[in-house]
Protein backbone atom coordinates (compact mmCIF):
# COMPACT_ATOMS: atom_id res chain seq x y z
CA UNK A 1 0.00 0.00 0.00
CA UNK A 2 1.46 3.14 -0.41
CA UNK A 3 2.82 5.66 1.91
CA UNK A 4 0.46 8.64 2.48
CA UNK A 5 1.13 12.18 1.30
CA UNK A 6 1.06 15.04 3.49
CA UNK A 7 -1.69 16.51 2.11
CA UNK A 8 -4.96 16.44 4.33
CA UNK A 9 -2.81 15.23 7.32
CA UNK A 10 -3.28 16.56 10.83
CA UNK A 11 -5.94 16.94 13.62
CA UNK A 12 -9.30 17.05 12.58
CA UNK A 13 -11.03 19.65 13.93
CA UNK A 14 -14.59 20.84 14.58
CA UNK A 15 -15.11 24.64 15.60
CA UNK A 16 -18.41 25.83 16.79
CA UNK A 17 -20.14 23.32 14.50
CA UNK A 18 -24.32 23.52 14.63
CA UNK A 19 -26.83 21.93 12.29
CA UNK A 20 -30.40 22.59 12.42
CA UNK A 21 -32.75 20.68 10.68
CA UNK A 22 -35.74 23.11 10.48
CA UNK A 23 -36.80 24.19 14.18
CA UNK A 24 -34.78 21.03 14.94
CA UNK A 25 -30.98 21.38 16.24
CA UNK A 26 -28.89 17.83 15.30
CA UNK A 27 -25.96 19.60 16.53
CA UNK A 28 -25.46 22.79 19.00
CA UNK A 29 -22.18 24.81 18.68
CA UNK A 30 -20.07 21.67 18.91
CA UNK A 31 -16.05 22.60 19.15
CA UNK A 32 -14.13 19.32 18.98
CA UNK A 33 -10.29 18.20 18.31
CA UNK A 34 -9.54 14.65 17.54
CA UNK A 35 -6.02 14.27 17.03
CA UNK A 36 -3.88 13.01 14.05
CA UNK A 37 -3.60 8.96 14.63
CA UNK A 38 -6.10 8.62 17.22
CA UNK A 39 -8.94 6.29 17.73
CA UNK A 40 -11.57 8.31 18.88
CA UNK A 41 -15.69 7.24 19.75
CA UNK A 42 -18.56 9.26 18.99
CA UNK A 43 -20.97 7.23 21.79
CA UNK A 44 -24.38 8.12 22.25
CA UNK A 45 -28.51 6.83 21.89
CA UNK A 46 -30.00 7.45 18.78
CA UNK A 47 -31.00 10.80 17.73
CA UNK A 48 -28.29 12.66 19.94
CA UNK A 49 -26.05 14.05 17.12
CA UNK A 50 -23.25 11.48 16.49
CA UNK A 51 -24.26 10.25 13.01
CA UNK A 52 -25.09 13.93 11.62
CA UNK A 53 -21.82 15.32 13.32
CA UNK A 54 -20.77 11.81 11.22
CA UNK A 55 -22.27 12.92 8.37
CA UNK A 56 -20.80 16.31 8.41
CA UNK A 57 -17.24 15.32 8.49
CA UNK A 58 -17.74 13.42 5.15
CA UNK A 59 -19.34 16.03 3.39
CA UNK A 60 -22.97 14.65 3.46
CA UNK A 61 -24.66 17.15 5.43
CA UNK A 62 -23.61 20.69 5.43
CA UNK A 63 -23.16 22.50 8.88
CA UNK A 64 -25.82 25.30 9.78
CA UNK A 65 -22.60 27.22 11.30
CA UNK A 66 -19.13 26.61 12.44
CA UNK A 67 -16.37 25.08 10.39
CA UNK A 68 -14.45 21.75 9.98
CA UNK A 69 -11.08 21.41 8.70
CA UNK A 70 -8.23 18.83 8.74
CA UNK A 71 -4.90 20.50 9.52
CA UNK A 72 -4.96 23.40 8.04
CA UNK A 73 -7.47 22.57 5.54
CA UNK A 74 -10.98 24.09 5.67
CA UNK A 75 -12.97 21.60 4.30
CA UNK A 76 -16.02 22.84 5.41
CA UNK A 77 -17.77 23.31 2.30
CA UNK A 78 -15.55 20.56 -0.28
CA UNK A 79 -17.42 18.29 -1.38
CA UNK A 80 -17.37 14.56 -0.66
CA UNK A 81 -15.26 13.51 -2.94
CA UNK A 82 -12.76 16.35 -2.40
CA UNK A 83 -11.82 15.71 1.28
CA UNK A 84 -9.38 13.33 2.30
CA UNK A 85 -11.72 11.25 3.75
CA UNK A 86 -13.10 7.81 4.24
CA UNK A 87 -16.61 6.17 4.99
CA UNK A 88 -17.02 2.53 6.59
CA UNK A 89 -20.60 2.16 6.48
CA UNK A 90 -23.32 -0.50 8.57
CA UNK A 91 -24.25 -2.32 5.14
CA UNK A 92 -20.76 -2.41 3.72
CA UNK A 93 -22.18 -1.27 0.39
CA UNK A 94 -20.02 -3.73 -1.58
CA UNK A 95 -21.00 -4.46 -5.28
CA UNK A 96 -22.39 -8.11 -5.42
CA UNK A 97 -21.06 -8.78 -9.32
CA UNK A 98 -17.43 -7.67 -8.63
CA UNK A 99 -15.13 -10.06 -6.81
CA UNK A 100 -13.45 -8.90 -3.61
CA UNK A 101 -10.12 -7.76 -5.10
CA UNK A 102 -12.13 -5.68 -7.51
CA UNK A 103 -14.31 -4.29 -4.97
CA UNK A 104 -11.10 -3.33 -3.00
CA UNK A 105 -9.26 -2.08 -6.29
CA UNK A 106 -12.66 -0.31 -7.94
CA UNK A 107 -12.05 3.24 -6.77
CA UNK A 108 -8.32 2.86 -7.11
CA UNK A 109 -9.11 1.94 -11.11
CA UNK A 110 -11.37 5.32 -11.12
CA UNK A 111 -8.89 7.38 -9.81
CA UNK A 112 -6.21 6.01 -12.30
CA UNK A 113 -3.90 5.08 -9.21
CA UNK A 114 -1.03 3.09 -10.63
CA UNK A 115 -0.68 -0.52 -9.73
CA UNK A 116 -3.87 -0.41 -8.20
CA UNK A 117 -4.69 -4.24 -8.17
CA UNK A 118 -1.10 -4.90 -6.36
CA UNK A 119 -2.57 -1.98 -4.05
CA UNK A 120 -5.54 -3.69 -3.34
CA UNK A 121 -4.26 -7.21 -2.80
CA UNK A 122 -2.03 -5.40 -0.23
CA UNK A 123 -5.47 -3.87 1.43
CA UNK A 124 -6.67 -7.58 1.61
CA UNK A 125 -3.67 -9.04 2.89
CA UNK A 126 -3.73 -6.23 6.09
CA UNK A 127 -7.17 -7.24 6.99
CA UNK A 128 -5.87 -10.93 6.28
CA UNK A 129 -8.29 -12.02 3.73
CA UNK A 130 -5.60 -12.17 0.23
CA UNK A 131 -6.79 -16.34 0.15
CA UNK A 132 -10.73 -14.66 -0.42
CA UNK A 133 -9.57 -12.09 -3.49
CA UNK A 134 -11.82 -13.87 -6.12
CA UNK A 135 -14.78 -14.79 -4.29
CA UNK A 136 -17.91 -12.78 -4.53
CA UNK A 137 -19.21 -10.65 -1.71
CA UNK A 138 -22.39 -13.28 -1.04
CA UNK A 139 -20.05 -15.88 -0.62
CA UNK A 140 -18.38 -14.24 2.56
CA UNK A 141 -19.43 -13.94 5.91
CA UNK A 142 -20.94 -10.72 7.48
CA UNK A 143 -17.45 -10.02 9.52
CA UNK A 144 -15.72 -10.63 6.11
CA UNK A 145 -17.42 -8.37 4.31
CA UNK A 146 -17.43 -6.02 7.03
CA UNK A 147 -13.11 -6.28 6.21
CA UNK A 148 -13.60 -5.80 2.81
CA UNK A 149 -15.13 -2.16 3.28
CA UNK A 150 -12.71 -1.66 5.89
CA UNK A 151 -9.64 -2.71 3.07
CA UNK A 152 -11.22 -0.49 0.42
CA UNK A 153 -11.30 2.35 2.18
CA UNK A 154 -7.90 1.84 3.56
CA UNK A 155 -6.13 1.57 0.37
CA UNK A 156 -7.36 5.13 -0.36
CA UNK A 157 -4.97 6.18 2.92
CA UNK A 158 -7.54 8.88 3.85
CA UNK A 159 -6.60 11.25 6.64
CA UNK A 160 -9.71 10.07 8.42
CA UNK A 161 -11.62 7.15 8.42
CA UNK A 162 -15.13 7.37 9.18
CA UNK A 163 -16.62 4.43 10.83
CA UNK A 164 -20.25 4.47 11.00
CA UNK A 165 -21.94 1.97 13.44
CA UNK A 166 -19.79 -0.89 11.20
CA UNK A 167 -19.99 -3.60 13.55
CA UNK A 168 -23.79 -3.23 14.20
CA UNK A 169 -24.90 -6.05 11.79
CA UNK A 170 -22.68 -8.44 13.51
CA UNK A 171 -23.42 -11.16 16.33
CA UNK A 172 -22.20 -10.49 19.41
CA UNK A 173 -19.22 -13.14 19.32
CA UNK A 174 -18.25 -11.97 16.24
CA UNK A 175 -19.20 -7.92 17.19
CA UNK A 176 -16.09 -8.44 20.08
CA UNK A 177 -13.54 -10.59 18.01
CA UNK A 178 -13.86 -7.39 15.09
CA UNK A 179 -13.81 -4.52 18.09
CA UNK A 180 -10.43 -6.16 18.44
CA UNK A 181 -9.20 -6.78 14.83
CA UNK A 182 -10.56 -3.13 13.97
CA UNK A 183 -8.21 -1.68 16.78
CA UNK A 184 -5.19 -3.76 15.84
CA UNK A 185 -5.30 -2.18 12.15
CA UNK A 186 -5.55 0.78 13.30
CA UNK A 187 -2.44 0.64 15.38
CA UNK A 188 -0.87 -0.51 12.76
CA UNK A 189 -1.60 2.02 9.89
CA UNK A 190 -1.65 4.86 11.93
CA UNK A 191 -4.65 6.33 10.15
CA UNK A 192 -6.91 8.73 12.34
CA UNK A 193 -10.22 6.34 13.08
CA UNK A 194 -13.91 8.15 13.84
CA UNK A 195 -16.09 5.62 14.94
CA UNK A 196 -19.59 6.31 15.68
CA UNK A 197 -21.66 3.74 17.86
CA UNK A 198 -24.32 3.55 20.94
CA UNK A 199 -22.55 0.70 22.29
CA UNK A 200 -20.27 1.58 25.36
CA UNK A 201 -18.60 -1.83 25.41
CA UNK A 202 -17.59 -0.98 21.83
CA UNK A 203 -16.65 2.26 22.44
CA UNK A 204 -14.53 1.50 25.61
CA UNK A 205 -12.75 -1.68 23.93
CA UNK A 206 -11.49 0.54 20.88
CA UNK A 207 -11.27 4.03 21.79
CA UNK A 208 -8.52 5.79 22.97
CA UNK A 209 -10.95 9.03 23.06
CA UNK A 210 -14.58 8.75 24.40
CA UNK A 211 -17.13 11.49 23.27
CA UNK A 212 -20.85 10.91 24.88
CA UNK A 213 -22.90 12.68 23.57
CA UNK A 214 -26.50 13.83 24.01
CA UNK A 215 -29.20 16.09 22.86
CA UNK A 216 -26.15 17.42 19.90
CA UNK A 217 -23.54 18.54 23.13
CA UNK A 218 -21.01 16.85 24.44
CA UNK A 219 -21.89 15.81 27.87
CA UNK A 220 -18.30 14.50 28.66
CA UNK A 221 -14.99 14.20 26.81
CA UNK A 222 -11.83 11.47 27.29
CA UNK A 223 -10.07 8.60 28.20
CA UNK A 224 -12.44 5.33 28.56
CA UNK A 225 -11.63 4.70 32.42
CA UNK A 226 -12.08 8.56 32.95
CA UNK A 227 -15.26 8.16 31.66
CA UNK A 228 -16.68 5.17 33.77
CA UNK A 229 -14.87 6.02 36.61
CA UNK A 230 -15.05 9.71 37.12
CA UNK A 231 -18.49 10.47 35.02
CA UNK A 232 -19.28 14.16 35.17
CA UNK A 233 -23.00 14.40 34.50
CA UNK A 234 -26.13 11.47 35.74
CA UNK A 235 -26.37 11.11 32.05
CA UNK A 236 -22.95 9.84 31.44
CA UNK A 237 -22.97 7.74 35.09
CA UNK A 238 -26.00 6.12 33.28
CA UNK A 239 -25.50 6.07 29.82
CA UNK A 240 -21.90 4.26 30.13
CA UNK A 241 -22.66 0.88 32.22
CA UNK A 242 -25.01 0.89 35.46
CA UNK A 243 -24.54 3.53 38.74
CA UNK A 244 -25.94 3.20 41.97
CA UNK A 245 -27.48 6.70 42.60
CA UNK A 246 -28.04 7.82 46.39
CA UNK A 247 -29.58 10.97 47.41
CA UNK A 248 -27.32 12.59 50.02
CA UNK A 249 -25.97 15.59 51.51
CA UNK A 250 -22.58 16.85 51.76
CA UNK A 251 -22.25 17.44 56.09
CA UNK A 252 -18.65 18.19 56.43
CA UNK A 253 -14.91 17.61 55.73
CA UNK A 254 -12.24 15.55 57.40
CA UNK A 255 -8.94 15.97 55.69
CA UNK A 256 -9.16 15.33 51.86
CA UNK A 257 -12.62 13.34 52.48
CA UNK A 258 -16.21 14.62 52.20
CA UNK A 259 -18.27 13.15 54.76
CA UNK A 260 -21.96 12.55 52.59
CA UNK A 261 -25.10 11.86 54.76
CA UNK A 262 -26.95 9.60 53.18
CA UNK A 263 -30.20 7.77 55.01
CA UNK A 264 -28.99 8.67 58.10
CA UNK A 265 -25.36 6.86 57.50
CA UNK A 266 -21.88 9.25 57.61
CA UNK A 267 -20.31 8.10 54.18
CA UNK A 268 -17.05 9.25 52.63
CA UNK A 269 -16.16 10.16 49.51
CA UNK A 270 -12.71 11.85 48.55
CA UNK A 271 -13.27 15.61 47.68
CA UNK A 272 -11.41 15.33 44.22
CA UNK A 273 -14.37 12.71 43.26
CA UNK A 274 -17.21 15.55 43.82
CA UNK A 275 -18.21 17.76 41.04
CA UNK A 276 -19.72 19.97 44.11
CA UNK A 277 -17.96 20.42 47.52
CA UNK A 278 -21.19 21.15 49.63
CA UNK A 279 -24.94 20.62 49.32
CA UNK A 280 -27.11 17.78 47.48
CA UNK A 281 -25.49 15.55 45.83
CA UNK A 282 -26.17 12.28 44.09
CA UNK A 283 -23.49 9.84 45.56
CA UNK A 284 -23.14 6.89 43.26
CA UNK A 285 -21.32 3.83 43.51
CA UNK A 286 -20.72 1.32 40.49
CA UNK A 287 -22.91 -2.35 41.46
CA UNK A 288 -19.29 -4.21 40.78
CA UNK A 289 -17.09 -1.92 42.95
CA UNK A 290 -19.82 -3.30 46.38
CA UNK A 291 -19.13 -6.10 48.45
CA UNK A 292 -22.48 -7.81 49.80
CA UNK A 293 -22.28 -10.61 52.77
CA UNK A 294 -24.83 -11.41 55.35
CA UNK A 295 -25.02 -8.87 57.80
CA UNK A 296 -23.19 -8.86 61.22
CA UNK A 297 -20.27 -10.43 58.92
CA UNK A 298 -16.70 -9.30 59.98
CA UNK A 299 -15.62 -6.83 57.03
CA UNK A 300 -12.53 -4.68 56.33
CA UNK A 301 -12.37 -1.44 58.17
CA UNK A 302 -12.52 1.97 56.42
CA UNK A 303 -15.47 0.87 53.77
CA UNK A 304 -18.35 2.75 53.24
CA UNK A 305 -21.48 0.23 54.85
CA UNK A 306 -25.22 -0.01 54.69
CA UNK A 307 -27.37 -2.92 55.63
CA UNK A 308 -30.56 -4.01 53.29
CA UNK A 309 -32.17 -7.22 52.31
CA UNK A 310 -31.83 -8.80 49.28
CA UNK A 311 -35.00 -9.02 46.94
CA UNK A 312 -33.78 -10.60 44.09
CA UNK A 313 -30.37 -12.84 42.76
CA UNK A 314 -30.06 -13.48 39.45
CA UNK A 315 -26.69 -15.76 38.70
CA UNK A 316 -25.05 -15.26 35.16
CA UNK A 317 -21.99 -17.63 35.46
CA UNK A 318 -19.71 -15.37 35.66
CA UNK A 319 -21.08 -13.25 38.45
CA UNK A 320 -24.26 -13.08 40.42
CA UNK A 321 -26.54 -9.58 40.47
CA UNK A 322 -28.04 -8.87 43.90
CA UNK A 323 -30.61 -6.29 44.05
CA UNK A 324 -30.80 -5.63 47.45
CA UNK A 325 -33.28 -2.94 49.16
CA UNK A 326 -31.51 -0.85 51.89
CA UNK A 327 -33.28 0.60 55.14
CA UNK A 328 -35.02 3.63 53.41
CA UNK A 329 -36.42 1.29 50.66
CA UNK A 330 -34.32 2.14 47.96
CA UNK A 331 -33.00 -1.06 45.81
CA UNK A 332 -29.69 -1.10 44.83
CA UNK A 333 -27.60 -2.94 42.38
CA UNK A 334 -24.64 -5.47 43.36
CA UNK A 335 -22.58 -7.26 41.30
CA UNK A 336 -20.88 -9.97 42.85
CA UNK A 337 -17.78 -12.29 41.08
CA UNK A 338 -18.58 -16.11 41.07
CA UNK A 339 -15.73 -17.16 43.68
CA UNK A 340 -17.05 -19.99 44.63
CA UNK A 341 -19.02 -18.87 47.55
CA UNK A 342 -22.21 -20.11 48.72
CA UNK A 343 -25.00 -17.63 46.70
CA UNK A 344 -26.95 -15.60 48.99
CA UNK A 345 -31.40 -15.80 48.72
CA UNK A 346 -34.13 -13.66 48.46
CA UNK A 347 -34.70 -12.38 51.65
CA UNK A 348 -31.43 -12.39 53.25
CA UNK A 349 -30.22 -9.47 55.30
CA UNK A 350 -26.89 -8.26 54.25
CA UNK A 351 -24.28 -5.45 54.97
CA UNK A 352 -23.42 -4.02 51.34
CA UNK A 353 -19.93 -2.04 51.67
CA UNK A 354 -16.96 -0.17 49.69
CA UNK A 355 -14.16 1.65 49.24
CA UNK A 356 -14.80 5.30 49.41
CA UNK A 357 -11.46 5.82 46.53
CA UNK A 358 -14.93 3.87 44.16
CA UNK A 359 -17.22 6.36 44.78
CA UNK A 360 -18.25 9.76 42.73
CA UNK A 361 -20.77 12.42 43.49
CA UNK A 362 -22.52 14.68 41.66
CA UNK A 363 -25.06 17.45 41.49
CA UNK A 364 -28.21 16.74 42.81
CA UNK A 365 -30.18 19.01 40.67
CA UNK A 366 -29.20 16.89 38.20
CA UNK A 367 -31.79 14.50 36.86
CA UNK A 368 -31.15 10.80 38.48
CA UNK A 369 -32.74 9.42 35.41
CA UNK A 370 -31.28 10.72 33.18
CA UNK A 371 -29.28 8.77 30.46
CA UNK A 372 -30.95 5.25 32.24
CA UNK A 373 -32.24 2.63 29.47
CA UNK A 374 -35.53 3.39 27.80
CA UNK A 375 -37.98 0.32 28.00
CA UNK A 376 -41.59 0.25 26.44
CA UNK A 377 -43.43 1.38 23.33
CA UNK A 378 -44.28 4.71 25.52
CA UNK A 379 -40.53 5.42 25.18
CA UNK A 380 -40.40 5.71 29.15
CA UNK A 381 -37.48 6.27 30.97
CA UNK A 382 -36.43 3.43 33.69
CA UNK A 383 -33.44 3.53 35.28
CA UNK A 384 -30.89 0.54 35.06
CA UNK A 385 -31.41 -1.87 38.42
CA UNK A 386 -29.84 0.10 41.09
CA UNK A 387 -30.58 4.23 39.71
CA UNK A 388 -31.73 6.79 42.45
CA UNK A 389 -35.67 6.18 42.92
Amino acid sequence: MPTPTSEGQGDLCLTNVTKRFGDFTAVDDLSLTIPQGSFFALLGASGCGKTTTLRMVAGLERPTAGTISIGEEDITEAKPYARPVNTVFQNYALFPHMTVLDNVAFGLKRRKVADATKTAKEGLELVELGHLAGRKPAQLSGGQQQRVALARALVNHPAVLLLDEPLGALDLKLRRQMQLELKKIQEEVGLTFVHVTHDQEEAMTMADTIAVMNAGVIEQLGHPTELYERPASTFVANFLGQSNLLAGEISDRVGGDLVVQVGGHKLALPGDRSTRQDGKVWLGVRPEKLRIGLAGGADGAGRNHLDGVVLDASFTGVSTQYLVRLAWGQAITVVAQNDGSALLRDGDQVQVSWVPQHGFALDAAQDAFAGAQRVGDDDTPVPALGGAR
